[in-house]
């Protein structure tokens, strides 16, 4: 059975290669229509936007709890320093760090507790999906809200 298969597929090969010159020599070449590719209709660049929704609570700083919009180039929406929030969050991306990535459950923190500040990050970030989560609940998590001061409040 193996052998004829072999025969079956070895002569179908013969007959398409026979065929083949046959058939291109037959068919006029008829140009290809332009690509739109090739005309400038290039895809949209990558969506570097920034827009994120910030919202604190138990800051110690009532004027700094609440929710806020932050919007980046240019900087705007509610955010009190949308401008220097935009400037450290350009800074991270230069440098190819994500100041949203939580800690790393395998992480030895200090056991200080820092207050009852709790934060939330929701949005979009250099085009990437944004949902983080901020604390005081321990040195680790002290340091990453820190590291994000002023796109978060400074607490206390």
């Amino acid at each position: 059975m193996l052998r004829r298969l072999t025969l079956t597929a070895v002569a179908s090969l013969a007959a398409l290669s026979a065929a083949a010159p046959a058939a291109t020599a037959v068919a006029p070449l008829v140009p290809l229509p332009p690509l739109p590719v090739l005309q400038g209709d290039w895809p949209a660049a990558q969506d570097s936007r920034t827009e994120l929704t910030v919202t604190v609570s138990e800051s110690g700083n009532p004027a700094a709890n609440g929710t806020f919009e932050l919007e980046c180039d240019p900087a705007g929406g509610t955010h009190p320093e949308a401008q220097r929030a935009c400037d450290l969050l350009d800074e991270a991306a230069e440098s190819g760090e994500n100041p949203f990535v939580a800690t790393d459950r395998n992480a030895m923190c200090t056991q200080q507790m820092g207050g009852p500040a709790s934060a939330r990050v929701q949005g979009t970030w250099q085009g990437e999906s944004v949902d983080a989560r901020f604390s005081q609940a321990n040195g680790c998590e002290i340091s990453r809200w820190n590291n994000l001061v002023p796109v978060l409040p400074s607490a206390r």
